[in-house]
C-alpha cells in the first residue's frame, strides 16, 4: 500500500469501476467512479461484429458529485439495434488521451484479454450467488475464487453465470477493523469527501470523527449520555456478547455519508488503496494488539482486490440489502425502531447507510423504480457543492426521512425462469402488541405483491437474503431467546419467527395459479446447505429447493457450528418425537449432504461463492459452493431414505 503524499500528484482518473449491473439486449447499466467528471466513450463488439462506439453524454450519464475529488457515473445506454445473446461482448471505455481500460485498468483484463467483456444470457438458468463479505475475516475472498473460476472459462461462454446475485452484506457498515477505518478517514482526506454536521452527538460535525480520542474502537462513548440514547448506544455500537452465535464489535461503526461512500471504494477497487497509508494511531494497549491482528488480515484482502474487481467488471450483478449494509439488527423489532428513529444521531447513521447503498447498490437493480429517490439525492449533492463540501442539515435529514419511508427496493427481472429479490427489511410486520418481539420479515401488503409478481409463472427463483427454510435447532434457540425478552442476543430473524408472515408465505406456496418450482436463494446464516421441499396438500405439488451460500467473506465458529449441526440431526431426526412436535406440517423438508463433509454433516462452513444450475422446467440440475479455498463442494440430490 502506498499513499499520494504529493498534493500536486494527479489522482487516478478512475477510483472504482466499472461494475456492470442490470444489463439486457437493449439497455446496459454500469456504475463508474471517477476523481472528476469522465469524458467516456463506450465500446461495445460482439463476436464477429464490428465494434460500435457511443459518446456518454448527459443523456446516457449521470454524473453526481461525492465530494472535491470524487464523482459518480451512472451509465445508462439504451440500444435501438439489441446486443445479440449467448455470445460474448467485449467492451471498453476509453478517457480520451488516456486510451482503454487496458491502459488505466490493466487489472480488469483476465490473462491474454484485450478488453473486459460480458454475455447477455438468454435464459437465467445458471446464476452465482453469496452474501455477507466482511473484510476482517481471516481467510480467502469469495469473490476472487469467483474470478479465478470464470477466468478458467474465459473462452467457454456457455458456463457464464447469467449473474452474479449479491443477497446482503455487501459492505459492513457496523463492523469495521480499526485499520479498514485508518483508510476510510485517509481516502476522505485524499478525495475531499462530503462532510456533515452531526445533531444529537457529542461531537460536532463529520470532520471530527477522524481526530477525537474516541475515533477508534470506542464510538460508543460518541452518543449522548442521556437516558433516551442508552437502547440506541446499544443498538449501535454496544459490542454486546451473544453468547449463542458470535460477539458482535460494533465499537468502529461508520457514522458519516463519507465514511459510507469511502468503504464502498475500499471494498470493490485496489486503485483507492494507492492513496492511503495504513499507519498505527494512537490506543490504548489492547487496542494496539487488535489493530496490529486486524492489519495483516486487510492487507491481504486488499491484495485480493483486482480479482474481485475483474469479475464486477465480466459479469452483471444484481444486489439487495440486509442488516449489515446499514446495521446490525435493523428493523428487528417494532420497540428497535421506535428507539433507533426516535435518536437523531441513531436515524443519521442508518440514513447515510441507505443513502449510500441506494447510490452503490440500489440504482444498478432497477433505476426507473427508484427514480423520484435518485432525483431527491442528486439535488442534495448539488446542493453540498454550492454549500464548499457540506451537506446541509435540514435538506439532508428530509431526504433522509424520505428515503426511510420510501418502499420499493424489491425488484423482479423478467425471464427463465422469473427472478423475483425480496426487501426484507424495510416493509416488515410488526407485532403490535409485544413490540420486542421479532417483526416479520415482510408485512401482509409486501407478501401479497409478491404473490401478485408469481402468479401464473411456471417456476420463479426467488431472492430471500434470510433463509425462508433454516435450521430447526438454531431457530428452536432464537425463540426461546424471544420468548425470554432477548430477541437481540441472537438475531432473532427468521421467516418461521412470525406467524402471520410465516402462515402467508406458505399459503402462497400453496396458491394454485402460483409457480409449481420455486428456487429460493439465501445468505445471512454464515454457513451454506441446501433442502429439497416438497409442499403437501398442494394442487399443483409445488416443489421449493432452499439454497443458502453465506458467506462470501466470512464463516462460523467451527466448533459451535458442529455442535449445532450433530444436535439438529438428532434432536429432530424423522422419527425423534421432537421432531413430531414442531414439524412443519404443510412441508416434508429432506437435506442434501455436501460432497466434502464428514457422513452426515449437513452444514458447510467455509467462505466462498455459491453456483446453481437449474433445467428447463426451473428445478436445479447442480448445486455447489466454490468453496474460496479452491476446490468445489457439490451438494447432489438427498438419498430416498433420507
Amino acid at each position: 500500500m502506498t499513499t499520494t503524499e504529493d498534493a500536486s500528484q494527479p489522482l487516478p482518473s478512475v477510483l472504482a469501476g466499472p461494475l456492470l449491473r442490470r444489463l439486457s439486449p437493449d439497455r446496459l447499466l454500469l456504475w463508474v467512479v471517477g476523481s472528476r467528471p469522465l469524458d467516456m466513450q463506450l465500446v461495445l463488439q460482439p463476436e464477429g461484429q464490428p465494434p460500435r462506439r457511443l459518446a456518454l453524454n448527459d443523456k446516457r450519464v449521470r454524473c453526481l458529485p461525492l465530494g472535491r475529488h470524487a464523482y459518480l457515473h451512472l451509465i445508462d445506454v439504451a440500444l435501438g439495434t439489441p446486443l445479440p445473446q449467448d455470445q460474448r461482448i467485449d467492451y471498453d471505455l476509453r478517457l480520451g488521451e488516456e486510451g482503454g481500460i487496458a491502459d488505466w485498468a490493466p487489472h480488469l483484463l483476465h490473462d491474454g484479454a484485450r478488453r473486459p467483456s460480458f454475455v447477455l444470457a438468454s435464459t437465467q438458468r445458471r446464476l452465482m450467488h453469496g452474501s455477507c463479505r466482511r473484510p476482517h475475516h481471516d481467510g480467502p475472498d469469495g469473490l476472487a475464487r469467483a474470478d479465478a473460476w470464470l477466468a478458467e472459462r474465459h473462452d467457454d461462454t456457455t458456463q457464464w453465470p447469467a449473474w452474479l446475485l449479491m443477497s446482503g452484506d455487501q459492505i459492513y457498515a457496523d463492523d469495521v477493523a480499526g485499520p479498514m477505518l485508518v483508510a476510510i478517514h485517509q481516502l476522505i482526506r485524499q478525495l475531499d469527501l462530503f462532510d456533515e454536521p452531526l445533531e444529537g452527538a457529542t461531537i460536532r460535525d463529520s470532520r471530527a470523527l477522524a481526530t477525537t480520542d474516541t475515533a477508534y474502537y470506542r464510538r460508543d462513548s460518541l452518543l449522548p449520555d442521556v437516558d433516551e440514547s442508552q437502547d440506541v448506544r446499544k443498538g449501535f455500537f454496544g459490542g454486546a456478547r451473544k453468547p449463542i452465535f458470535t460477539s458482535a464489535n460494533a465499537t468502529n461503526h461508520l457514522i458519516s455519508f463519507g465514511e459510507i461512500i469511502a468503504m464502498y471504494l475500499l471494498v470493490w477497487s485496489p486503485t483507492p488503496w494507492q492513496l492511503v497509508k495504513i499507519e498505527r494511531p494512537t490506543l490504548e494497549d489492547s487496542q494496539r494488539e487488535t489493530f496490529d491482528e486486524e492489519l495483516g488480515v486487510i492487507e491481504r484482502f486488499a491484495e485480493e482486490l483486482p480479482a474481485v474487481a475483474r469479475l464486477l467488471a465480466h459479469l452483471p450483478s444484481l444486489m439487495i440489502f440486509d442488516d449489515h449494509d446499514v446495521t446490525d439488527d435493523w428493523n428487528l423489532t417494532a420497540a428497535w425502531e421506535e428507539t433507533a428513529y426516535g435518536n437523531p444521531f441513531s436515524r443519521r447513521i442508518i440514513g447515510n447507510a441507505l443513502m449510500g447503498y441506494l447510490l452503490c447498490q440500489g440504482w444498478g437493480n432497477d433505476p426507473d423504480r427508484l427514480a423520484g429517490p435518485m432525483d431527491e439525492v442528486a439535488a442534495l449533492l448539488e446542493t453540498a457543492t454550492k454549500e464548499d463540501g457540506w451537506l446541509p442539515a435540514e435538506p439532508h435529514d428530509q431526504f433522509l426521512d424520505n428515503l426511510q419511508r420510501f418502499q420499493g427496493w424489491e425488484y423482479a427481472v423478467p425471464g427463465s425462469p422469473k427472478l423475483v429479490v425480496l426487501d426484507t427489511r424495510t416493509r416488515r410486520w410488526r407485532s403490535e402488541r409485544k413490540r420486542g418481539r421479532p417483526s416479520g420479515l415482510m408485512d401482509w401488503e409486501a407478501l401479497s405483491e409478491l404473490q401478485q409478481q408469481m402468479l401464473d409463472a411456471p417456476s420463479v427463483v426467488i431472492v430471500s437474503p434470510t433463509p425462508m427454510f433454516g435450521v430447526k435447532l438454531i431457530e428452536t434457540v432464537q425463540k426461546l431467546f424471544t420468548l425470554a425478552g432477548k430477541p437481540l442476543l441472537v438475531d432473532a430473524e427468521n421467516w418461521m419467527a412470525h406467524r402471520g408472515a410465516a402462515s402467508v408465505m406458505l399459503n402462497i406456496f400453496r396458491h394454485s395459479r402460483t409457480p409449481g418450482h420455486y428456487v429460493v436463494l439465501s445468505g445471512d446464516v454464515h454457513y451454506s446447505f441446501a433442502y429439497d421441499i416438497k409442499i403437501r396438500h398442494s394442487k399443483r405439488g409445488s416443489r421449493i429447493w432452499q439454497i443458502t451460500s453465506s458467506g462470501v467473506k466470512n464463516a462460523f465458529p467451527d466448533k459451535l457450528l458442529d455442535t449445532f449441526d450433530r444436535a439438529n440431526r438428532w434432536l429432530y431426526a424423522p422419527r425423534s418425537p421432537l421432531n413430531w412436535f414442531t414439524k412443519r406440517r404443510p412441508m416434508r423438508i429432506r437435506p442434501r449432504d455436501p460432497d466434502r463433509a464428514e457422513a452426515g454433516e449437513r452444514l458447510w462452513n467455509g467462505a466462498g461463492i455459491g453456483l446453481v444450475v437449474l433445467d428447463d422446467q426451473g428445478r436445479p440440475e447442480d448445486i455447489r459452493q466454490l468453496d474460496a479455498r479452491g476446490f468445489d463442494v457439490v451438494f447432489p440430490p438427498p438419498r430416498k431414505d433420507s
